[in-house]
């Protein structure tokens, strides 16, 4: 597979010429009646409720020390790299278990 490297300066981007500045100043004219939105029509109601929420939602990692008994530590790097994903992944399943009880009231 090919890569492509994408590389990020601080510099600004290039100045607009003249032909895009006039383009902006029409498209700032127009009302939003004239405007064509037949490629993007609006969503139904029943579309919107089969939406996900957080679906790419990543939640913020914290940096914790705990104290773990020395063979859970074990047992979990005994499973390859990952060990720390593997117990929040561990964590979070019990988590979760434990809330659902709570949401069915």
């Amino acid at each position: 597979m090919k890569t492509k490297t994408v590389s990020h300066t601080l510099e600004a981007p290039p100045a607009l010429t003249d032909a895009q500045r006039e383009h902006l100043a029409e498209l700032v004219t127009l009302s939003d009646e004239s405007i064509d939105t037949s490629d993007s029509p609006e969503l139904s109601d029943e579309a919107w409720s089969a939406g996900v929420r957080g679906r790419f939602y990543r939640p913020v990692k914290q940096q914790i020390t705990a104290r773990v008994d020395a063979d859970v530590l074990a047992w979990l790097k005994s499973q390859g790299k990952g060990y720390q994903s593997r117990l929040n992944a561990i964590l979070r399943r019990e988590m979760l278990a434990s809330l659902k009880p709570a949401r069915r009231v």
